[in-house]
């Protein structure tokens, strides 16, 4: 069989032989090709969490041969995640949940590299990792670290794919720099239990692969720059009447980030701004 070579468009990176066959039928369609799967494989992208909605996103991003994953994960695996969570099995019961996602991601693709962020995203460190990626998926399960998160890429220049699931519900959207951000659409966060978590209401466990394929599927369309993004607009999925709603958004020149007057010109303390208890490491 014989390797797909670079062509003028592509970046500079050979496809194996069996890597040929392995996207074969990525390869074969005119939207991707030879070119777009040498694209796909010279991306790097930050996956936020290793839970509900991260689990599809990754799995889906390894198959389709993203050559660098990121994993951003700080707590262990439990057996109430094992309803949704498609990363982790029974026996991963309390090891780290970064562990056994790369040994997932790997068993799915050996041709693509996992790297371990095995800590919280915070202040401190965000904007050093989020620098080594080209787009983030944030499939954080807390305000603080979504506002977090879209700050960040904000102020980095980075694509945030974002997502969000409770109860038979989900949203989806895509945030460029320099058009609407999170901070646009919820410019302060709810009063602290105001919004109930996954944990306090629940969550129908397939809702997250629904929401997390959508988010991976809008990182195909940006690393490959085909078909209409997220951008701008907010996909609501309400699985009990299998309805799906698209709202336009738009920048607001009074956002605090974005806006034409920011005030927001640096990472802050997410946790005061929102009113939540600190993350912290579990013990070993």
């Amino acid at each position: 069989m014989t390797v797909i070579s670079n062509g003028s468009s592509a970046p500079n990176i050979n496809l194996s032989p069996e890597e040929v066959t392995r996207y074969s039928r990525h390869i074969i369609m005119s939207q991707v090709g030879p070119a777009g799967q040498r694209k796909l494989k010279n991306s790097r992208v930050l996956v936020v969490g290793a839970g509900g909605l991260g689990g599809p996103v990754s799995i889906y991003l390894a198959l389709a041969g993203v050559g660098t994953i990121g994993i951003v994960e700080f707590d262990v695996v439990d057996l109430s995640n094992l309803q949704r969570q498609v990363l982790h099995q029974t026996a991963d019961i309390d090891r780290p949940k970064i562990q056994s996602a790369k040994e997932t991601l790997s068993a799915y693709n050996p041709h693509v590299s996992v790297i371990e962020h095995h800590a919280p995203i915070t202040s401190d460190n965000a904007m050093e990792i989020i620098a080594d990626y080209d787009i983030v998926v944030n499939g954080a399960d807390n305000f603080a670290t979504r506002y977090l998160v879209n700050d960040a890429c904000y102020l980095s220049g980075k694509t945030l794919v974002d997502g969000a699931i409770l109860l038979f519900d989900g949203q989806a959207t895509v945030y460029e720099p320099g058009k609407c951000c999170y901070r646009c659409l919820y410019p302060d966060p709810p009063p602290p239990g105001m919004v109930p978590s996954c944990a306090e209401a629940g969550v129908l466990g397939a809702i997250t692969g629904i929401i997390g394929s959508i988010q991976a599927t809008e990182v195909f369309k940006q690393i490959l720059d085909i078909g209409e993004p997220l951008t701008n607009k907010l996909l609501l999925v309400d699985a009990l009447t299998m309805e799906f709603r698209t709202m336009k958004l738009r920048r607001d020149p009074n956002c605090p980030l974005c806006g034409d007057n920011p005030t927001v010109t640096e990472l802050i303390d997410y946790d005061v701004f929102c009113g939540s208890p600190p993350l912290e490491m579990p013990s070993a």
